[in-house]
């Protein structure tokens, strides 16, 4: 499935404001750890594409080593990448899942083992946000393990008498009980067709494994909202196994309502507007971070609580917040602009502008629910006039081959399939 060109919002179509406060808190202050990998970056030439501004979003470049791509998050001085801070969003999962277990201690124990057995459904293992929320998961649930200080994202297949080395059970007390916590399965559901975060293949393993442990499964976790959902609807809510998410969708976030135990909304209207914002800044040669931590000619500023920059690896981190039963109602809107943001630019001083932006699949749930409506609603306020290239899922060539032209583009937003391939598409630019 592919994108075409379309118009996006423009000025005045904003729709429903939100308020910005309550969804930003939880930033962990935690860096990522940007190391300079052997990856070699093309060096742009004098060119007018090579000098024009380029956002990675979503999905962040990484070099051979799983580390920031710093080569290619440095073809200019308008190179940058937006996204959220997944390690910390993926402890918060595990954290919900702990204070579910806390709240629900009368039932949690399906198996009457003495045993909180887990699956967990993991999105791609070439992407840094799918590794981060397993490591910070597995961290938060205590069955995290180490490998040269790193914790281990390796999905364990089955691991029925919690033997693996790749994980390690966990204990939890609960009054006068004391449960072991057992990761006893977990898969990368990448389709045949190697489409990553497949949710059809994800309700297959949960077949499989419902075959294989029955009743022992007491906690269902999935790497993003879809695969979690697709578990929900398909199994776990007709047998009330509690359902963990990530991505805040609008479907899951409803779902709360209806039983499901939670998800962890990524903030992704800042991270849609820092996406833009970023582009609109360098194409007026203005600072960097105008109308995100300094207040521009219109009053738009981000509450510095909502993200952090990391100058090594020239990348900003948005903040995750777990919602529940406690706190849904709250976000059932998360498709919005903030309006602490939505201030309309000047076009004298920034004016209309053209934008090539790629999204890795067009038919992933989170981007096309959620963070493309986001862009849309940006896009008129800052005056830039977007295109949408959808993507595959499975070859950034199909997405490649509608970048024959980038001298009609002013500036460029990336959202990578393979996650090593950044230089493929500077390449293309220089």
């Amino acid at each position: 499935m592919t994108c075409t060109r379309r118009e996006l919002v423009r000025a005045g179509a904003l729709g429903a404001v939100g308020s910005l406060l309550a969804a930003c808190a939880g930033l962990s202050s935690e860096p990522h750890v940007a190391t300079t990998g052997a990856s070699v970056s093309p060096t742009p030439d004098s060119s007018t594409d090579a000098r024009k501004p380029v956002v990675f979003y979503n999905r962040q470049p990484l070099d051979a080593s799983g580390a920031p791509d710093v080569a290619a998050l440095s073809w200019n001085d308008d190179t940058y990448y937006v996204g959220a801070d997944a390690e910390q969003g993926g402890r918060l999962q595990g954290q919900m899942v702990l204070d579910y277990l806390k709240a629900h201690s009368a039932t949690l124990d399906r198996g009457d083992d003495q045993v909180i057995g887990y699956v967990l459904a993991i999105g791609d293992l070439s992407q840094a946000d799918s590794l981060a929320r397993t490591r910070g998961v597995r961290q938060a649930l205590g069955t995290a393990v180490e490998r040269d200080g790193v914790v281990i994202a390796d999905p364990v297949g089955v691991n029925e008498d919690g033997r693996s080395d790749l994980v390690r059970d966990a204990t939890l007390q609960i009054a006068d009980k004391v449960y072991t916590i057992r990761e006893l399965a977990s898969r990368e559901m990448r389709s045949a067709d190697g489409v990553p975060w497949d949710r059809e293949t994800a309700r297959a393993a949960l077949d499989e494994w419902v075959a294989a442990f029955g009743d022992r499964i007491d906690v269902v976790i999935g790497n993003n909202d879809g695969m979690a959902m697709e578990l929900f609807d398909h199994w776990a809510h007709a047998h009330e196994v509690p359902t963990f998410g990530y991505d805040g969708t609008p479907d899951a976030i409803a779902a709360v309502g209806a039983g499901l135990a939670g998800t962890v909304t990524q903030n992704s209207s800042v991270q849609a507007y820092l996406t833009l914002r970023l582009l609109r800044n360098a194409l007026d040669g203005a600072e960097r971070d105008r109308g995100i931590a300094q207040v521009d000619e219109q009053g738009n500023v981000l509450p510095a609580d909502c993200y952090r920059y990391d100058p090594d690896a020239r990348s900003y981190y948005v903040a995750n917040m777990a919602i529940t039963e406690f706190n849904y109602q709250e976000h059932l809107k998360e498709t919005r602009a903030l309006d602490v943001v939505s201030r309309q630019l000047d076009e004298r001083s920034s004016p209309l502008r053209r934008v090539w932006l790629s999204i890795y699949c067009a038919a992933d749930d989170y981007l096309d629910s959620t963070y493309q409506p986001l862009l849309a609603l940006y896009d008129g306020p800052l005056n830039l006039d977007v295109d949408y290239i959808g993507g595959n899922g499975e070859d950034d060539d199909n997405v490649l081959a509608r970048l024959t032209h980038p001298e009609e583009y002013d500036a460029y937003a990336i959202n990578l399939i393979a996650t090593g391939n950044a230089q493929a598409y500077l390449r293309r630019l220089a």
